[in-house]
């Protein structure tokens, strides 16, 4: 087994877009060709499009690119951009009008982290697409859908840690298989090797992080509205196996196993965690390969986005905690 870049997985354009200033952005995965998809939506709370199109008995058996972005119900208006685009390169599903782009997607929210009124929209969208045909490198971190991303948030802003965007990669046999996480987590992120936790809630004063899961359960009789609802994880799997729709919606839901390692709480009522998949179906595989592989993807993707995110907007990133923890040795 090989690690690989992201952008190495043939068949596939990613591109992201976003506004530093006010701390949102979106990505977009586009396959030309059309990709066989499936998506698995676990959280309580989801913003999405287009998601019943995926489901295995209905019409559509491609799709041409999938989103993530922040802004709430707002970044859903980032597929307009992704249309036109995709429309003006004559993508899309043929009809006897013309091709229309199938375009999935989902958001997470983001506009307590900076300025509200200013969300991704369609020229975002747009401009995600211009990169992806523009840029081959894909920056991890705070870019794109995971710029104003954060994680535990159940105390508040300050006592939050930066989120962000990830990606990990891997070929074997002639098998590609990748994932893109967007983190924007309730509950705190956990290293599934060593089994410790690497980012959440922390203490402001001393950064020690303080476990989200125990803040809960000393919270069990509070309403769940009383907790933020600030959240929601993304992920897109990318890879060449030859899968049917059905075999892609049940990879997705298999590789939620990846957000479940890392995030404790994971899927709750206040996170809109999905997963999509996204194939070339070229290379046959078994599914029990392809599915645990797939997880690991996504596992390794959430800890590169938390490991690649910088201190940004009030939220302190992993590096920066890293340096306080090596402070106090």
């Amino acid at each position: 087994m090989e690690e690989i870049s992201i952008t190495d997985i043939h068949g596939f354009r990613l591109g992201q877009a976003q506004n530093k200033d006010a701390a949102t952005g979106c990505s977009v995965v586009i396959c030309e060709r059309g990709a066989v998809a499936g998506v698995s939506i676990k959280g309580g709370a989801p913003g999405t499009r287009e998601t019943d199109l995926l489901r295995s008995e209905n019409l559509v058996e491609r799709i041409h690119a999938v989103f993530l972005a922040g802004g709430s119900a707002f970044g859903l208006d980032t597929a307009g951009g992704i249309m036109k685009f995709l429309e003006e390169k004559s993508i899309g599903f043929e009809t006897l009008a013309g091709k229309v782009p199938i375009v999935p997607g989902a958001i997470l929210y983001d506009l307590s982290v900076s300025q509200s009124q200013i969300r991704p929209d369609k020229t975002m969208g747009y401009q995600a697409c211009l990169n992806a045909y523009r840029n081959h490198n894909f920056t991890l971190g705070n870019a794109g859908a995971g710029t104003g991303a954060s994680i535990g948030k159940i105390l508040g802003g300050s006592h939050a840690m930066k989120g962000g965007i990830g990606a990990y990669a891997i070929q074997i046999d002639g098998l590609q298989v990748g994932a893109i996480a967007v983190v924007n987590s309730f509950g705190d992120i956990f290293d599934p090797t060593t089994g410790k936790i690497v980012a959440g809630v922390h203490d402001s004063d001393t950064h020690h992080l303080l476990k989200t899961e125990r803040i809960v359960s000393e919270r069990m009789l509070e309403r769940s509205r009383s907790f933020p609802a600030e959240n929601t994880s993304l992920a897109v799997i990318v890879t060449n196996a030859a899968i049917t729709k059905a075999e892609a919606n049940k990879l997705a839901e298999i590789s939620h196993d990846g957000f479940a390692r890392t995030m404790r709480p994971s899927h709750s009522q206040v996170d809109g965690d999905a997963v999509f998949t996204m194939s070339t179906n070229e290379k046959r595989v078994n599914m029990i390969s392809l599915s645990s592989l797939a997880a690991n993807t996504i596992e390794q993707a959430v800890l590169c986005a938390v490991k690649s995110a910088d201190s940004a907007y009030g939220l302190l990133g992993y590096n920066d905690l890293k340096k306080e923890d090596q402070k106090n040795l």
